[in-house]
């Protein structure tokens, strides 16, 4: 543990159930929450609450595979705050998915919802285990089990899950069933990212992409660089990543690089999207597209471009990379995809970046028009949802934007001092029951 967070985070707000010398991406969350507690004013007394999970919950999730054997999962689904209403956040299955990678990013949902402000809290699961492995049966008895034993603590007005890493639409619809029979009754507000026959909502599928955008071209023209022949490089190619390169295209910008698990590729005069959108949508990654120069994973991060939209995993960037970035504006699709060091280092060449919180709130926003839609039983139409959409996210980083220029800060650490002050304000309102 660093020396930083030594000095400023107490030993009690570290879990006993963590390593204090390795918190992982819990303990990146928390250097962050240290960096905005001279902004909090009053609020900084419950500063205490920000750094503990209101709930955790660990559970074994064992199925019976193809071949008659029996295997064993972990699965958690941890509730970081739920002062400003129900916890919201997605479930990811990965095989290294860890407590504190579940823990760190249901917090940063809590800050992403109050970010944007929506009316949620912040939650996160997960299930170690690598997707790929597991035949389509397999992979619903696991999504499944894993349903029946969090449902202790998800529901319409408690906790509602979403897709993340490696779930989908598909996911979303087995876990809304499985709780609604365990309920006795359909409850399709308990999931969002459902398909659209069960309540799913316009414009999800598409809607962190395009918040990534919306964000990218408010920044841009904030700092005065024109959208039209932009350089992008697009670091994961998936329903973010690839999203948002698409748009930034269709407004005239060039997509000269893409990185994702399979490969890396180049293009300087642009990459055709489309065509690549096709190609990953076969292959299941760009690499083999045949439209690009391969090149290797190093040599994407050094590749100069205008925008850099990291939409992978966390941990991307870097002190081992983030010297060689050569880009003006990041704008973090991913979740955690930057290091607390090398947002330092991002910051001294002057790199501008757009922080997750902000720039990929636009899966959580549709989420919570689904929510709504869900429980009016009334649908909106794909070009409402995107308009809709599209206020909420200019609104959000104007509001940040301006903290950061009067507080001269950093646009994540501005973003933080507007979620926590409105996730404290909302627990100092509320008060300590009993």
């Amino acid at each position: 543990m660093s020396a930083q967070l030594q000095s400023t985070t107490s030993a009690q707000s570290i879990p006993s159930y963590l390593h204090a010398d390795d918190l992982g991406p819990w303990g990146n969350y928390l250097r962050q929450v240290d960096r905005v507690a001279p902004y909090l004013g009053s609020s900084s007394r419950w500063i205490e609450t920000l750094k503990r999970p209101k709930r955790i919950l660990i559970v074994d999730v064992p199925i019976e595979l193809d071949n008659g054997t029996v295997a064993h999962f972990e699965g958690y689904r941890v509730q970081h705050n739920v002062s400003r209403g129900p916890g919201k956040g997605g479930v990811r299955y990965h095989q290294d998915v860890t407590l504190s990678e579940v823990m760190a990013l249901s917090a940063w949902m809590s800050v992403k919802n109050a970010a944007v402000n929506v009316p949620y809290g912040g939650a996160k699961g997960g299930i170690r285990v690598d997707p790929r492995t597991l035949s389509r049966g397999e992979l619903e008895r696991v999504t499944r089990r894993y349903t029946s034993e969090i449902g202790i603590i998800i529901g319409p007005n408690t906790d509602i899950p979403a897709p993340d890493v490696n779930t989908n639409e598909q996911i979303m619809a087995w876990m809304m069933d499985t709780y609604s029979m365990n309920q006795g009754q359909t409850a399709t507000g308990v999931v969002t990212g459902k398909p659209i026959t069960l309540g799913g909502s316009l414009g999800r599928r598409e809607a962190t992409g395009r918040g990534v955008f919306v964000v990218g071209t408010e920044a841009a023209r904030r700092t005065g660089l024109e959208i039209k022949g932009a350089r992008i490089a697009v670091q994961g190619f998936g329903n973010v990543g690839g999203i948002a390169a698409r748009l930034f295209e269709e407004a005239g910008a060039k997509v000269v690089a893409v990185q994702d698990h399979t490969g890396a590729l180049h293009k300087s005069s642009g990459i055709d999207t489309h065509a690549l959108l096709e190609h990953v949508a076969n292959t299941g990654g760009v690499g083999g597209f045949k439209g690009a120069d391969p090149v290797s994973n190093d040599e994407f991060w050094t590749i100069e471009s205008d925008i850099l939209i990291p939409a992978a995993l966390e941990n991307q960037i870097t002190e081992k990379n983030a010297a060689k970035i050569k880009t003006k504006i990041v704008v973090e699709g991913a979740n955690g995809p930057t290091t607390t060091a090398a947002d330092d280092i991002l910051h001294d060449k002057g790199v501008l970046v757009i922080p997750d919180v902000v720039a990929n709130a636009g899966g959580v926003t549709v989420s919570y028009f689904e929510w709504v839609q869900d429980f009016s039983s009334f649908f909106w139409t794909e070009d409402e949802i995107n308009q809709r959409l599209e206020r909420v996210m200019r609104e959000a980083f104007s509001a940040v934007w301006q903290v950061a220029s009067d507080n001269k800060v950093s646009m994540r650490t501005a973003a933080f001092i507007v979620a926590c002050k409105r996730i404290l304000m909302a627990r100092e309102m509320r008060g300590l029951y009993p």
